[in-house]
């Protein structure tokens, strides 16, 4: 499917004439824990050439398509990915360190993973993984029988806040470095490993019985962290002239 997924990321380079500078696989795939029917969601940054940004008009700076292959499609230009770096956006801080690379073009990439740093605001990739987390849980898994495999989708916002709390930093994609980072409770920790086997061998995971281990975690994080950040102040300001010097240099690259 690698070998699909690089021919389709040509195709779309030709086809809208654009060069794309990096793309990443970015769900269940990424995070460690695919179901045998998984889309594969692949994420990319494109940049046009230079004429493209030089009118008056506003223009499409996204594309979305779902192909018969099971391949998820979704990309950002590139104006658009360094306004929402500049605001810290929790999805591709994400990207930057996925463990699944299918392209990455220029050098545009790894300047931006060298000044990550400069732009990761904690607060506001906290309160996005809670409200992740919370939407979910409230959705998902109030009852006594739920969806059990709607708990990775909890898991995972709760151990990324964990994550930041402790280090400061984003936290990876990879699910199974949280667990085992985060999760002190030995029968919780237990069950989730257990569900993630499981998970991984191809088990629908569908309505089953609560597991009250990962429900009582579960419960007590999403009210911890609710508390933690009405107390977390935090003050930043990025700098936009290296994020527009990153740009133009982009520009350059791509026009050689």
């Amino acid at each position: 499917m690698e070998s699909e997924i690089k021919k389709e990321l040509s195709r779309l380079e030709s086809e809208l004439k654009i060069k794309i500078l990096y793309a990443v696989e970015s769900g269940s795939r990424a995070w460690g824990f695919p179901s045998t029917n998984s889309d594969w969601d692949v994420r990319f940054i494109y940049a046009h050439k230079r004429d493209w940004y030089l009118s008056i008009d506003e223009k499409k700076d996204n594309y979305v398509k779902i192909l018969p292959n099971d391949i998820d499609l979704s990309g950002w230009e590139l104006k658009k990915t360094l306004k929402l770096f500049r605001k810290s956006n929790p999805p591709f801080m994400e990207w930057l360190d996925s463990p699944i690379v299918y392209k990455e073009s220029y050098s545009t990439i790894s300047k931006l993973r060298e000044v990550s740093e400069n732009y990761f605001n904690p607060k506001s990739c906290m309160y996005h993984y809670l409200s992740m987390a919370e939407g979910n849980f409230r959705e998902y898994l109030k009852g006594d029988k739920v969806r059990i495999k709607k708990y990775f989708y909890v898991l995972r916002p709760v151990l990324a806040c964990m994550w930041i709390e402790r280090t400061n930093e984003m936290a990876p994609m990879e699910f199974d470095l949280m667990v085992d980072a985060e999760i002190t409770n030995t029968e919780a920790k237990k069950d989730v490993k257990n569900l993630l086997v499981r998970k991984k061998a191809g088990e629908e995971l569908d309505w089953e019985p609560k597991i009250d281990s990962i429900d009582q975690f579960l419960d007590e994080k999403i009210i911890y962290y609710k508390e933690y950040l009405r107390n977390f102040d935090y003050k930043k300001h990025p700098d936009t002239e290296l994020l527009n010097q990153i740009f133009r240099e982009t520009l350059d690259e791509i026009e050689m």
